[in-house]
């Protein structure tokens, strides 16, 4: 039996896609007989209250600590306060989740056999290192989003001494950590590039329950309820943030908008919503249709209103991130409607499983006339769909995944038991 300690900034109830990853993780290591144990912060980005009610929080060092469980796993959620604009705001409560983690980790477990924390904050691979060093134990560092790198790719850091900083800390992660898992073969080679081993750096994509996330019903509780069942539907449903663009997604809207059977659809909250709900409004897009965060459980429907789901990257990210949405797109049997350039990670993912279309960041007519051709062929939406699941159901299928995870653990573990890596729920 091996224990696993997952030091996260996101995780259930979090309606976050890293968070989930984390906790498939989680519950599907306990069911095969292995030991988890969860850090992780109290929900403050993306909250469901339905999630929330299921997974009870109740205090632990009073408002510093709480503790719940998770498929099995005792889970530590340090304070953590709401997203909020402010940089003074973010830091403090950024600062104290650090804090109270590395207490924690050193406090609570008391045996370690491997640490797993992911990115994008470097910061928490100098925790997992500290905590390391009690336990006797290395740690996995799981890159979801190559930092520095995105970061400063989008102009967000621009201060020299900031970035140099940055990259030094990074390298750092790099060095002390057991192992590196990057979730495209790209990320894998830009950390190579960096000076770090082939050996150390391990691909393993980002996973989806393809028994979970499976095929629903265009007419269903959702679609009906927002009129969208008779409709030819393309929808994104996410983060409405600095990493995406939108604005090919509203000209496509515009330039549709006489075709009254094309609707557009909106779902999520992030820095953009207020710029794009006023770009609604201005240009009166009344088939454009913005809801807030929906919960979890109504996020099948969704897709199942979805004739198409548009996925973004910024053409600075195609190297260095991959939404994880998309292969929940894909196991929905959704065609996958990217913008994005065509050599980046998400570009090769939508042409090798020939599961929907790609079109170049600012060509807002291309978008609009690949949804047209979709709207106007059932049969075109049917096969790609049914494409994309086939793809997610034979590369990134749970259990697999989660296996590599187990067998990467026990390599940095001496003596750990294989039977138990190889066992299925």
């Amino acid at each position: 039996m091996t224990h696993v300690l997952i030091l996260s900034l996101d995780f259930p109830p979090d309606n976050v896609s890293t968070g989930h990853l984390m906790g498939d993780l989680a519950s599907d290591m306990v069911a095969r007989g292995h030991k988890v144990t969860v850090i992780t912060t109290r929900p403050h980005a993306r909250r469901d209250s339905i999630a929330e009610e299921n997974q009870s929080l109740r205090p632990l060092w009073w408002f510093f600590l709480s503790k719940s469980e998770y498929g099995g796993a005792p889970v530590y959620h340090t304070f953590m306060a709401s997203r909020s604009s402010n940089i003074v705001s973010r830091l403090i409560p950024w600062f104290m989740f650090h804090l109270i983690s590395l207490v924690a980790g050193l406090l609570i477990p008391r045996r370690v056999d491997v640490i797993l924390t992911p990115s994008p904050l470097l910061s928490l691979g100098v925790v997992a290192w500290l905590i390391g060093l009690r336990h006797r134990c290395r740690f996995v560092y799981n890159v979801q989003d190559l930092h520095p790198d995105s970061a400063v790719s989008m102009g967000r850091i621009n201060n020299p001494v900031i970035r140099a900083a940055l990259y030094r800390l990074e390298s750092f992660v790099y060095w002390t950590a057991g192992a590196i898992t990057t979730i495209t073969p790209g990320i894998k080679q830009r950390i190579e590039s960096k000076g770090i081993s082939a050996e150390k750096v391990v691909y393993i994509p980002n996973w989806v329950d393809t028994d979970r996330e499976v095929p629903v019903a265009k007419s269903n509780p959702f679609s009906i309820e927002h009129g969208l069942d008779s409709q030819f539907v393309v929808s994104y449903a996410g983060t409405l943030g600095m990493a995406q663009s939108f604005d090919e997604f509203l000209e496509a809207a515009r330039i549709l908008r006489a075709q009254s059977h094309i609707r557009f659809l909106l779902v999520g909250e992030g820095t953009h919503r207020e710029r794009l709900l006023r770009t609604i409004q201005d240009q009166d897009l009344d088939n454009v249709l913005i809801l807030p965060n929906q919960p979890q459980q109504l996020m099948p429907m969704i897709y199942g209103a979805s004739d198409m789901s548009f996925v973004t990257l910024l053409p600075e990210l195609g190297s260095t991130a991959l939404p994880s949405k998309v292969y929940r797109i894909m196991s929905s049997a959704t065609p996958v409607l990217a913008l994005t350039e065509k050599d980046s990670g998400l570009s090769d993912l939508v042409l090798e499983a020939n599961c929907g279309a790609v079109i170049e960041p600012g060509s807002s007519v291309e978008l609009a006339s690949a949804i047209e051709r979709f709207a106007a062929d059932p049969d075109l939406v049917a096969q790609t769909g049914l494409a994309g699941r086939r793809f997610a159901q034979d590369n990134y299928a749970r259990p697999d995944l989660v296996s590599n995870y187990i067998e990467l653990f026990n390599r940095l573990v001496p003596g750990a038991t294989a039977a138990a890596s190889s066992s299925r729920p």
